[in-house]
């Protein structure tokens, strides 16, 4: 047995205007769940409390509540003292139900054919990744578009694309998706993270609702016209001035010994927009001892096509870039870009490692850089965070140089082809993202993604930085000390 205190957001629309803490201490069995904590307070302590639960075994949903700000299933997640348990952020009806019934009345149910049509195993097979939801709606509850837009959330586009691979189901489930807003998902996968069952939302469900549109003509102009431009010059984007291949030669030496040799691969931002960033990162890996291997025939990695549903010319990108590195024997590729690294690491079948830009020179240590007398926040990128799993390595290389605030990790609105295609939604999620960033009180941004560092800083009036610039101007300072020093 353990004692523990937790608190709980009450509401009683009876006799509360607003909702308010309320701290409870109670006794559990050691590896006891959040579900038996609200038992306990029930039963012992105050009677008055309402939750709901039904199987208590994590596979009706009904015990969805927040805990310490993160959706999740009471009955599931081990109880820690000092927890703070709150309802899912829909509608609270009392204390920690919630009103289900509008989200709910949203799923799509099968519309029969009129003459039966059994499955084949091979479509058995296509839904079984999308079978398994409990309708518990975490998901939605974390899922940024449906805070800005009608979109209807996750779980709504993962019953369409379930439906749209049943035989048995004669609607149309492609063009419904369209009309309920299917290119409002940012890919930010936060859904897939959150999800219970583990469901790859982004990737299962609406990319591939994504691609089925393709077919029907549904894809919108703007990301036409991404998929053109690639086509016809293998970049995503348009040049506005020298490239960053145009700048570099094919080798990069290390100022010191070499700890590692690998291959770069750019892409498309941060050769053709983000060059400075780029730049930036070439003499942080020199300097600590990277050598750095930069082909020149590498195009797009395709993520903007993925994300779209356009696949068309996807294996042919796929087989260039692999070919690229392989033919000149490189086993570690490397990316700064969060979408590339993402795409390269998820989405390809590759004959060497893929590593993050934070994974490699945390991997191989970095020279000491002089700290910076700034107050800084660190945004992560979706595709870094939740695509790659990378948290705690951009944050180990930023606490060497600048003190560092923490925010909520919140998508800024720019990735799934949204900035392009629904641009007002992108500014809704940029702008938010700047509130969060001004509550903070921090001087500078620093990302990880040139997605992010373009779109943030449009929404707030802090400078934002790649990892790698900030990184550099600690070793400049240093440098400039070291100078000092011998002068005098």
């Amino acid at each position: 047995m353990k004692k523990m205190t937790v608190r709980i957001l009450r509401f009683d629309p009876e006799t509360d205007r607003e909702s308010h803490w309320e701290t409870y201490t109670i006794t559990v069995n050691d590896g006891a769940r959040v579900l038996h904590v609200l038992h306990t307070i029930h039963d012992e302590i105050d009677p008055t409390l309402e939750y709901r639960y039904c199987c208590g075994s994590g596979q009706c949903g009904s015990c969805a509540v927040r805990v310490n700000g993160e959706p999740t299933l009471a009955c599931m997640e081990e109880a820690r003292n000092n927890s703070s348990i709150e309802p899912l952020k829909l509608t609270v009806k009392k204390d920690l139900v919630v009103d289900l019934i509008p989200t709910l009345e949203t799923i799509a149910s099968i519309k029969p054919c009129d003459e039966l049509v059994m499955p084949k195993r091979s479509e058995i097979d296509a839904m079984r990744p999308l079978k398994d939801c409990i309708e518990c709606l975490c998901c939605v509850t974390v899922c940024p578009a449906v805070g800005v837009t009608e979109f209807p959330g996750p779980t709504m586009m993962r019953q369409e694309m379930r439906l749209a691979l049943d035989p048995r189901d004669r609607a149309d489930r492609v063009t419904e998706a369209v009309k309920d807003r299917l290119f409002s998902c940012t890919s930010c996968q936060a859904c897939w993270k959150i999800c219970p069952k583990g469901i790859e939302m982004p990737a299962k469900a609406i990319e591939r609702l994504r691609a089925l549109a393709n077919r029907k003509g549904y894809t919108l102009p703007r990301h036409q016209e991404v998929a053109a431009l690639i086509k016809e010059t293998g970049r995503s984007v348009p040049r506005t001035g020298p490239t960053f291949l145009e700048q570099v030669g094919e080798v990069i030496e290390p100022y010191g010994p070499v700890k590692a040799t690998v291959g770069f691969f750019i892409g498309c931002m941060y050769n053709m927009r983000q060059v400075q960033s780029a730049l930036d990162a070439m003499e942080v890996l020199r300097r600590n001892g990277i050598r750095v291997i930069i082909p020149e025939e590498q195009v797009c990695c395709g993520s903007p096509l993925i994300r779209t549903g356009q696949l068309s010319i996807i294996d042919s990108l796929k087989q260039r870039n692999i070919e690229t590195f392989r033919s000149r024997g490189i086993d570690t590729v490397l990316t700064m870009c969060a979408g590339c690294g993402s795409t390269l690491k998820n989405d390809y079948t590759t004959p060497f490692e893929v590593m993050d830009f934070n994974e490699i020179l945390t991997k191989y240590g970095i020279e000491p850089p002089a700290r910076l007398p700034i107050r800084a926040t660190y945004h992560d990128p979706c595709h870094l965070l939740r695509g790659q799993g990378i948290h705690d390595q951009p944050r180990k290389l930023l606490r060497q140089v600048v003190d560092l605030v923490e925010m909520p990790s919140i998508c800024c609105g720019s990735g799934g082809g949204v900035r392009s295609g629904v641009p007002e939604e992108a500014a809704a999620l940029g702008a938010r993202r700047g509130e969060d960033i001004a509550k903070t009180g921090a001087e500078f941004v620093i990302t990880s993604c040139p997605f992010c560092e373009f779109h943030i800083s449009g929404h707030t009036d802090r400078p934002v930085r790649h990892v790698a610039t900030v990184l550099l101007e600690g070793y400049q300072k240093q440098d400039r000390k070291n100078c000092s020093c011998k002068k005098e």
